[in-house]
Parts: structure tokens; sequence; C-alpha cells
């Protein structure tokens, strides 16, 4: 039995078509990967089930009482809202049951109440509540909070002067505190760190519900799924174990459609090489008639259009002095300090990822030593001859220009065909580089911005989480690209697969 079913679901913006007559279906208990390349529809799908969007044609179908919960970091918190406020929310339910219990309590002193019949439902719902564990919900709360880091940045935090980051964690720990039937998370592991992920992928793995996952996090992946279901060319397609098996699969099925794709390339030359030859000679003309029906009752097995990968290549400014940066008693942070002083040299060629749990600080530090954000104590000194690129883990949304307007205007010295060209090297389409950026994916939204930062000359990178959004395809070209790169890389990042074995590593924790 079907908890979720999506029945012949197309849709599109546009021309730009996304799904075409799909199908998909969530079973009990299932533990679903939703896979595929940026730009795919994977976040559009996710919009399409919760209902926050409308297809063009299909039915989206809910079994009755079935709970879903959603991770939509677009969420709006209230002001004056504590995270300890956000997160009993997460229990409404039950707290209203405590009300009717208060209510009924109140309305035995009535006149002609009926105290038997009201005792019973006290019963029911008390028994309701016991069986949520109500009575203990705060310790529940707590162990969620401290499992993804919540408590670093204070359960009586007001939740507007939250980063993006943090809203993100309070945002999953209610839901995951919520508990619903099935669980919709759209790359849940962007803004954790090591630690905070090990525990969610126990979590996940656990969990006796059902969930549909978006990562571009294999190994995450890899660990939490049963069952995935890749988008791609305007379909999906179900695949039974974990994302090694669907690759595994995947890559064989190309294997044989490309197989019989060249079979029947060369039965049909044959075929059409004998008509041409046969069809004006009397003698063989039936032959020829004969061979003709085939052909033109053959289904003829297309290939489809390999996707551009991107290429991603940093071109190197002239060489700075050899300190980048030179940070002597630097305090950073915003209404309070977020560390110590800090003294950290930062030196010409060198490549170093700073790691650390979220929401204590790194990002700030990134933007204090470039000038973005001044230190509360303490200075930073820059070297000379310093060409810097940043890349920004946050930016804001809403973006009406086009990739091609966005460029464009950054590099007006350029023509449209080599505007087009520096756009199709990122990995995208005439499609993606002729739409909104804000309808773009958030890959997509990243590979135009690092199509900005690569057609300046840098000496210097200062990266924060760009592994965020990308696809396996980008995030290992990016890698690659960034291994080549002469100059020196200060980059904040949450997976040691792309960091490890090139890089330095600034720890945080042990800095501050």
């Amino acid at each position: 039995m079907s908890i979720l079913e999506v029945k012949n679901l197309s849709h599109g913006f546009g021309d730009r078509a996304i799904f075409e007559n799909v199908s998909f279906r969530l079973l009990k208990g299932e533990h679903i990967g939703l896979v595929g390349a940026n730009g795919e529809g994977k976040s559009t799908f996710m919009s399409i089930v919760t209902g926050n969007l409308q297809p063009d044609e299909g039915k989206v179908e809910w079994s009755k009482y079935v709970t879903a919960g959603y991770l939509d970091q677009h969420t709006v918190l209230e002001a004056g809202m504590t995270v300890r406020d956000v997160l009993r929310t997460a229990f409404d339910e039950l707290f209203k049951t405590e009300a009717r219990i208060n209510d009924i309590y109140m309305s035995m002193a009535d006149e002609g109440a009926d105290v038997d019949a009201l005792m019973e439902e006290v019963g029911e719902l008390q028994d309701r509540l016991e069986s949520r564990d109500f009575y203990t919900l705060d310790a529940k709360i707590d162990e969620v909070a401290r499992a993804l880091g919540i408590m670093d940045f204070g359960m009586d935090s007001d939740v507007t002067e939250l980063s993006g980051g943090q809203r993100t964690k309070v945002l999953l720990a209610k839901l995951l505190l919520e508990k619903p039937d099935i669980l919709l998370l759209d790359e849940p592991t962007n803004y954790l760190d090591a630690e905070h992920i090990a525990w969610l992928k126990r979590y996940l793995q656990n969990y006796e519900n059902a969930f549909v996952l978006i990562s571009h996090d294999i190994p995450f992946l890899n660990d939490v799924i049963n069952i995935v279901y890749h988008v791609e060319n305007q379909d999906l397609v179900r695949y039974s174990g974990d994302y090694d098996n669907f690759q595994s699969v995947y890559a064989m099925k190309k294997a044989q459609l490309e197989a019989a794709y060249e079979r029947q390339q060369k039965e049909i030359a044959d075929l059409q090489d004998f008509v041409n030859r046969n069809k004006a000679r009397v003698a063989t003309r039936n032959m020829a008639m004969s061979r003709q029906k085939k052909l033109d009752k053959m289904d003829i097995i297309e290939l489809q259009a390999e996707k551009p990968k991107p290429s991603f290549e940093f071109k190197e400014g002239r060489t700075p002095s050899r300190f980048i940066f030179q940070a002597k008693d630097l305090v950073i942070g915003y209404d309070r300090p977020l560390t110590k002083p800090l003294n950290l040299t930062f030196e010409r060629n060198q490549k170093v990822a700073i790691i650390g749990a979220n929401g204590i600080g790194k990002t700030t530090l990134l933007k204090s030593l470039l000038g973005i954000i001044q230190p509360l104590e303490g200075g930073v000194e820059h070297g000379d001859f310093i060409e810097l690129g940043y890349f920004e883990q946050e930016v804001a949304g809403g973006n009406r220009q086009t990739p091609l307007e966005a460029v464009w205007d950054a590099f007006p010295a350029l023509n449209q065909a080599e505007v087009r060209a520096a756009l199709a090297r990122c990995g995208l389409t005439s499609k993606h580089i002729e739409s909104q950026i804000q309808v773009l994916s958030g890959g997509e939204q990243a590979k135009v911005r690092f199509c900005l930062l690569m057609n300046r000359e840098n000496n210097v990178l200062v990266l924060d989480e760009p592994t965020n959004h990308l696809d396996v395809d980008a995030k290992d070209e990016l890698r690659r690209a960034l291994q080549a790169f002469k100059g020196s890389i200060l980059m904040v990042c949450h997976e040691p697969e792309f960091y490890q074995g090139w890089t330095e590593v600034w720890d945080f924790n042990e800095l501050i």
C-alpha cells in the first residue's frame, strides 16, 4: 500500500520541460534517495509533492491520516521567539491536548456535567500524552538540540538573529522532533559539520517511518537509503538498493542500451543499403520492398544526449607578496566575542580548509579577514598585490537577471558567444543561460557564481562552503580545478572527502 503516489506528472517552466509523464510511489518505511544532476528537478519534485507548487498535469495522492514533514529552509521564524520556543512548537498538538484536559477539569464543576463521561475522556487524552512522552519533552528537545550542535549557539537565542546555517539546524531539529510518517529532506547536511552528520546518519538509519532525501553527499546517501529514484531527462526511474548499487545497475543498463543502439544502427545501414541497391531491379524489387517495410516498422532506439559536464579553470593573477593575511590578536564577533585573540598567518600558495562545528564563527572569520566585518579587537594586515576572488555561502535570492546578463554585465568586453561559451564550460545549457537566475536550482546558481569567479584573474581564492548544492560531477571537477590552481586557497568546507589530501586543515574548534 503506497502512502504517497504520484501519477502521470508533467511540469515545466516556460518552454523548459522538467518532468514528462512520470510516476512515483512511496511505501511505508522506505528510505528513498532522490538523485540526479543539478537542475534535473529534484527540488521541484519535492515542492510538488508538498503542495507548494502545482504541477501542469498529473495527480499527487497521499494516504489518509499520513503526516508529512518538509525541511523548508525558507520558513519564516517569528521575531521574539527563542530557539526553545520554536522547538516546542513541534508538539503543538500535545499542548492542545493538555489544554483540553484542563478545560475538561474546569467544566466538571458545571451544574449537570456528566462527570463519568468527562473523566473517561480525560483518561483517553492522558494516555495519548503519556504514549508520546509528553512529560519528558524538554529532555527530548535538549537531546536533539545537543546532537545537532544547537546548544552551541544557545536555546534562548532569538531565532531572527540566527545565521542561515543555524536556522536550518533549528528547522531540522523541529522536524525530527515532530517525527512525521514521511520526512522530506532537501540537502539536510549542507549546514552540518562531520559530528552532526554522523548523528543524523544514525538517526535516519534507525528511523522506522519513511523518508525522501535529496543529497549530493554520496557516503551519507549510501549509509541511510534502500531505494533510489533517479531524475534524468524529464523521467523518474526507481532502483532498489543504495547509491552504489544504483550506479552499477545504471551503468549496466546504459552499456546495454548503447550496444543495442550500435547493433540496430548497423542493421538499419545494411537494410537501407540493400534497398538502395535493389529497389530498381525487377528481380529483387519485392525483397527490397520487404526490407523497406521492416525499416518502416522498426522501433528506433534513441540515445539521450550527454548532459554537459562542467570544466572549471581558475585564471591565475600575478604573484602576490609572501604574506596574504596576518591576523594579530584578532577577536571576531558581533554583539559578543566568538573567539579568544587569534594570531594567524596565511601565506602565498597555501591551501587551507577551515573545519569545525557549524554556527561557531567560520564564516565570520572569513569576513573578518577580508575586512567585510570589523573585528571587535586586534586587526588584520593584508599583503601586497593581492587579487582576491570570494565565493560566499549565502547570496540574496530573487535575482531576475539571466546568467547571460549577469556575466555580460560583469565582463562587458566579452561578446555574447564568449559569454555563452564561458557559462557552457560551467555545465549550463542554453535554457539555463536564458532563464532567470532565481528559477535555477541551487547547484545551477552556484555554477553561475563560479563562472563569474573564473573569468577574473585571482591569486587568492576565499571559498565559503563551495560544495553546497553541487552534484557529484561538479564537485569532482571543482576539486580537480582547485588542486590545479597555483595561487592560495582559504576555504570553509564540511566534506572531508572534498578537501582531504591536498589542503592543510585549521580546526576552528581548536582556534577558539
